[in-house]
């Protein structure tokens, strides 16, 4: 069975070109466009790990990131703070739970490494 990763970015571009790598690599990867969609995915989907945008519509990332950590299906599940804008947003986003902030361009040079970080086994070794 391969490893969920909750997708929340509201740019559709960057929204596709990270599924396209993670599916490329095996992961199942449902996509939110805002905040308030995590939440509900989050909740209704139990992934293995969330990539959280931060500045987006309706909920920002923190504000999602926050409401995740506040239900208890949900709590402990890997969020990574994927964010063009990192400044002043990283401090709130580690306070509301994400467990790192990284810049887009500093997850992309290190795509793999911090995958493997929150999901130890690779997806293509849960399958028979």
């Amino acid at each position: 069975m391969s490893k969920t990763i909750l997708l929340v970015e509201d740019t559709a571009d960057i929204r596709s070109a990270l599924r396209l790598l993670l599916e490329m690599r095996g992961y199942t990867v449902i996509e939110a466009v805002d905040g308030l969609e995590a939440v509900e995915l989050a909740l209704k989907h139990l992934p293995d790990l969330i990539l959280m945008d931060l500045a987006m519509p309706v909920h920002d990332g923190v504000a999602a990131t926050r409401a995740i950590r506040a239900e208890k299906p949900t709590s402990l599940i890997p969020i990574i703070a994927v964010s063009s804008h990192e400044g002043n947003m990283k401090m709130s986003a580690i306070i509301a739970g994400c467990d790192e902030v990284m810049t887009k361009s500093a997850f992309m040079a290190d795509f793999d490494t911090t995958l493997t970080k929150y999901l130890p086994l690779s997806a293509s070794s849960d399958n028979p």
